[in-house]
């Protein structure tokens, strides 16, 4: 099964880390990704040791990653080039370690060598000059061992500034019990989904179609990047922004939502909380409009629905198209405080290229992986799962994942994308208001705070 870095970032992590670390405790996972120390506690500033053009140099390495059981891929590493010595730290997920990261490298040390980074927060650590440039170590060489889609979330201009690990490309989990009990049929395109909705309300008013939640920016901006939104472009040198948060795709995701919100056959419950968990338990919501770590974490978290779910593709808004969107995802990056930038470089393209080590992360750690290899491995894709009825899960995500635009980028401060998002886009969501007249103050607030940090601002 696929585990990836569910949920929506900014003022809202702590929902999504919640919910990565319930799954890895019902999994009984290594209970230190939810927080505390993994591996050795961080002892420095940056890595020593010399041969900082020599990437088989020896040095020691700080690597920071909150993933369970990345020891087991550090070993790996360490046994395959014995000259380096990495010190696995457990910084905190999300917003800890962002924190830390941010102090360190204001402060000029106690930064690490290595990363963990997720993709909305490359171009925030880019912008600021913090992170190395890894096609100067040969990065640029590995961009066809991954889903063609990734890399533009990891480059600029030539430069790249992070290795892919996991993804988060989304599909449809549907209940097929209360499917086939009201005779809905699954939705194959946004229309269907919402005269399903209401078929099924009205048959039954306890139980919504789906949950489609305020809060959950990262979760709205991939929906709106399947209907072919663009909110956010950096251009030219870094300094120029595009932004287009109320173009015509995402209005035309924002009358869908707000129209099918207004008839109350979705519930705008806040998801990953202890009320939400028990609508996925009992039948609340039919759907779950999720990514390629949603399987682990329902089958880890609605245990007692074992066979009842299944995967299909999301619907899609012109009939026999196949457009899907991420959410969700990290990297490794290098840190400009490292002084062994080449055996920096080494570790992280290392770790998430090498078979055995990409493989592992996929099998044991259930991270659904970017790397080409895995994603066509017949261990990985062929495993059939009891909780979804015997489907191939990860095949069918994997498929999903070929489905993801390649155009789609972050701006330089998410962070504040996803507080204006809350409080325009989620006000709107809550009250049932109009979804499309909060992309209009969303794109009024964004731009203006653009341009107050000093970028040239460009309307889509």
């Amino acid at each position: 099964m696929a585990f990836g870095n569910p949920g929506s970032p900014g003022p809202h992590r702590w929902r999504r880390r919640t919910a990565s670390c319930a799954a890895i405790a019902a999994l009984s996972l290594v209970a230190a990704a939810c927080g505390g120390g993994s591996g050795t506690k961080s002892g420095g500033s940056g890595g020593s040791g010399g041969g900082g053009g020599n990437a088989s140099a020896a040095a020691t390495l700080t690597m920071w990653s909150w993933t369970p059981n990345t020891a087991n891929e550090v070993a790996l590493f360490e046994k395959a080039h014995p000259n380096i010595k990495v010190k696995l730290v457990n910084a905190g997920q999300g917003t800890p370690e962002y924190t830390k990261l941010r102090t360190a490298l204001k402060a000029g040390s106690g930064a690490p060598d290595v990363v963990q980074v997720e993709f909305q927060y490359i171009p925030t650590f880019t912008i600021t000059k913090d992170l190395v440039d890894l096609s100067k170590y040969g990065a640029n060489d590995l961009k066809s061992k991954f889903a063609d889609w990734v890399w533009p979330l990891v480059s600029q201009n030539g430069g790249v500034y992070g290795i892919p690990w996991d993804t988060g490309p989304m599909g449809l989990m549907y209940r097929k019990d209360i499917f086939d009990k009201y005779k809905i049929a699954v939705p194959k395109t946004w229309d269907e989904f919402a005269a399903a909705a209401q078929k099924l309300h009205k048959a039954a008013p306890s139980v919504y179609m789906t949950d489609f939640p305020p809060g959950q920016g990262g979760q709205q901006l991939a929906l709106m990047a399947q209907a072919g939104a663009r909110p956010h472009k950096i251009e030219g040198s870094g300094d120029t922004l595009t932004l287009n948060f109320n173009g015509p795709e995402a209005k035309k995701w924002a009358d869908y939502w707000t129209k099918l919100n207004k008839t109350g056959a979705i519930a705008n419950d806040p998801d990953f909380t202890s009320a939400w968990y028990k609508g996925l338990s009992t039948g609340r919501y039919a759907t779950w409009l999720a990514a390629a770590w949603g399987p682990i974490f329902l089958s880890g978290t609605a245990k007692n629905t074992t066979g009842l779910w299944r995967v299909a593709p999301l619907p899609q808004w012109n009939a026999g198209d196949k457009v899907s969107a991420n959410w969700g995802g990290s990297t490794l990056a290098v840190t400009k405080q490292t002084k062994s930038p080449a055996q920096a470089a080494e570790l992280a393209k290392w770790l998430m290229t090498d078979p055995a080590s990409a493989k592992q992360f996929s099998l044991k750690q259930f991270l659904f992986p970017s790397f080409n290899s895995v994603l066509s491995d017949p261990d990985y894709v062929n495993q059939k799962v009891d909780f979804f009825g015997g489907q191939q899960v990860n095949k069918l995500y994997a498929t999903y994942s070929n489905w993801v635009a390649k155009d789609f980028t972050w701006s330089p401060f998410q962070d504040y994308v996803y507080t204006q998002m809350a409080s325009t886009v989620g006000a709107a969501i809550s009250n049932k208001g109009d979804i499309g007249a909060a992309l209009d103050k969303l794109q009024t607030n964004v731009s203006g705070y653009a341009k107050a940090q000093g970028f040239k601002v460009n309307s889509g």
